[in-house]
């Protein structure tokens, strides 16, 4: 059973299983289950998925990998992930937990449903359902009340699909103690490292140079680029347009009062005497008896803030314990209260928060007011000019739209409106062109139209943009003499490693054959380094994370102390000989600290891999049809 979690020990996957069965649909508004929409990229026991449901699976998928990688993300990584396979594979599994479901004729209640969208912390202010804020963040992922709560149905589902599949898993006392001893057994190695850096002078020829670029023309492909032709439509060149009448800055002054309110503030200092919110009472007393030592010296006439620099136990100490000038809801209450009931130059009694004792010093105190409107005229102004701008830009970048959509040349319509269409030089996903304060998502944008179509109307921050792609590059093979001295250098760094594992891998053979690693590193004018004891899944001292060879160091034994061959560290780390010198097996004296939380992450994961068996062998037993092509999209 342990095998899954020693395997992935550490591992972003473990931290990501978890919660993978029950959050699956939340804002991102796929395709439910009862979507039965036309075209299908695959049947399930007869049941279709849709080929909508496909394109917006795969734009999830590909938008995570998108956030995850950034610029790095191109054709090849996208290959790479099999992005058209995983959201296929998404979709059928979800097929088939449905079906699962209908035959265990299970069902969500819609009391279930409510009290379970109600308890998403996202949906919550001050840990109470706020519907306004469900509303706006639906809205911010393009979904409306209907789609997401289909798909927090299907959701609570698949969690009691889940619950009855691995009701029956348990976690056993010895498997605790087995992965405690496990996960915290330590050993400690004695490792020399080559570093390919030691070698100099590395000698290539012509000959080696034209071989080794023979041998690695891939590598020297040219990514992908594209040329870009632009309207940018800036909503500051409208502002000459614009024309804002008295009578409508006084209609908005009079429609948003709150932007004029200027609500009631205090300038303030503090002492505290800190205290953990479940202090007992004895302690809560006593560091009362100190506050009040201090406010008895405030009150006697010495200066509040060196009292603070002295006596308080927070950063703004410091600052003499200055908080600046802040808003009642700014501080806690009942700080907030006390602070806001004074007057200037007041000094309060203790006050009680969950941070400790307080005493306060209120040093101005700046009654709630409004800004007249011949002060707000200005700022009115501005806003209103620049939304009307904003405007304007739309409806210009509106209008050409119109008329491309209608069969008209990006081109001609340029002309025809005198606009200035711009064109960029062939650029890369990775080196996108100076044309916008979002540098990336012009690039990533461009990337996605075909060749001669039209964008949308894209807001990139400076501006409106439609965009036509002029041209693609498809990645090509440059000749020698272009990347020569690139070629070189990548095989002089290849020869250097070749030296340094040649080298590493003398020495260990020499270790096998009897000699004691002192003698053999000194050939090589090298020095043996202890690590010291370290963990699985710590950094190994003066190697770093290297998995492969924790993995191997901790398969070493006092009867078998060399690995079969030389390790090699990260990237540019080397190569590394080592060899067993100890071990240190952890005693179980502090293991009911951690037995909960063990036995609660063991129990997790095992449910997770007993879901996962089930859902395998349900897809073995099930009729699945693929529609020709769709993996190859």
């Amino acid at each position: 059973m342990l095998s899954l979690m020693r395997k992935h020990a550490g591992s972003w996957l473990i931290k990501v299983i978890l919660g993978a069965i029950v959050v699956v649909f939340v804002l991102w508004g796929v395709g439910s289950w009862t979507s039965q929409r036309s075209g299908r990229v695959a049947t399930v026991n007869g049941d279709p998925i849709s080929l909508e449901d496909y394109r917006i699976t795969y734009k999830r998928l590909l938008e995570q990998v998108r956030q995850s990688f950034g610029n790095n993300l191109n054709e090849e990584l996208i290959k790479t992930l099999q992005l058209p396979k995983q959201a296929l594979d998404e979709l059928i599994n979800r097929s088939l937990m449905r079906q699962a479901a209908a035959d265990l004729n299970l069902e969500v209640s819609d009391e279930e449903l409510l009290r379970s969208i109600q308890d998403i912390s996202a949906f919550q202010t001050a840990g109470v359902f706020d519907n306004r804020r469900y509303q706006t963040i639906l809205d911010r992922n393009n979904l409306t009340p209907e789609s997401f709560e289909i798909n927090q149905r299907d959701a609570l589902m698949i969690q009691k699909l889940n619950n009855i599949i691995t009701s029956s898993v348990k976690i056993s006392d010895q498997e605790v103690i087995e992965w405690y001893k496990w996960d915290n057994t330590e050993v400690n190695l004695d490792v020399v490292r080559f570093d390919p850096e030691r070698y100099q002078d590395i000698p290539t020829a012509e000959e080696e140079i034209q071989t080794y670029f023979e041998d690695h023309r891939e590598s020297y492909k040219n990514a992908p680029k594209i040329k870009v032709r632009y309207l940018k439509f800036d909503p500051e060149t409208f502002v000459p347009q614009v024309v804002v009448p008295d009578d409508e800055i006084d209609v908005y002054y009079e429609d948003h009062p709150d932007e004029f309110y200027n609500p009631k503030t205090v300038e303030a200092r503090h002492i505290l005497i800190k205290l953990s919110q479940d202090a007992s009472p004895e302690d809560i007393a006593k560091a009362k008896e100190r506050i009040e030592v201090v406010l008895e010296k405030a009150k006697g006439g010495q200066d509040f803030a060196e009292l603070a620099k002295e006596y308080s136990e927070d950063s703004s100490k410091d600052k003499g314990g200055y908080l600046g000038t802040f808003r009642r809801d700014a501080m806690v209450e009942p700080f907030s209260e006390k602070a806001f009931s004074m007057k200037a130059g007041e000094i309060s009694e203790p006050v009680r928060t969950p941070f400790g004792w307080h005493i306060i010093k209120v040093e101005k105190v700046n009654e709630a007011t409004t800004t007249a409107l011949t002060d707000a005229k200005i700022d009115i102004l501005q806003k209103l000019t620049e939304e009307k701008s904003k405007h304007l830009a739309y409806d210009a970048a509106e209008s050409v739209y119109d008329a491309v959509f209608e069969g008209a040349q990006l081109e001609a319509i340029a002309s025809d409106q005198n606009l200035t269409i711009q064109t960029t030089e062939f650029f890369s996903r990775t080196e996108p062109p100076e044309v916008s304060n979002s540098r990336a998502k012009f690039a990533a944008t461009a990337f996605e139209l075909p060749e001669g179509e039209i964008s949308e109307i894209r807001d990139f921050g400076d501006g409106y943009y439609i965009m036509e792609v002029v041209e693609k590059l498809s990645p090509q093979i440059p000749e020698l003499n272009q990347v020569k001295e690139k070629v070189r250098a990548d095989l002089i760094k290849q020869k250097k490693d070749q030296k340094a594992k040649a080298d590493a891998e003398t020495m260990l053979s020499a270790l096998k054959d009897g000699e004691t690693m002192d003698t053999v590193a000194l050939k090589f004018d090298l020095k043996p380094k202890s690590t010291g004891f370290f963990k699985r899944n710590d950094s190994i001292p003066d190697i770093g994370s290297a998995r492969e060879i924790s993995r191997v160091a901790f398969e070493l034994t006092a009867e078998n102390s060399l690995p079969e061959e030389v390790l090699k560290g990260q990237e540019g780390g080397g190569y590394y000989v080592i060899k067993f010198k100890d071990r240190k097996i952890p005693s179980l004296t502090d293991i009911d600290k951690e037995k909960a939380d063990i036995k609660k992450r063991l129990l997790q994961q095992k449910k997770f891999k007993a879901f996962d068996e089930w859902l395998n062998q349900l897809r073995n037993r099930s009729e699945i049809s693929i529609e020709e092509g769709v993996l190859e999209s």
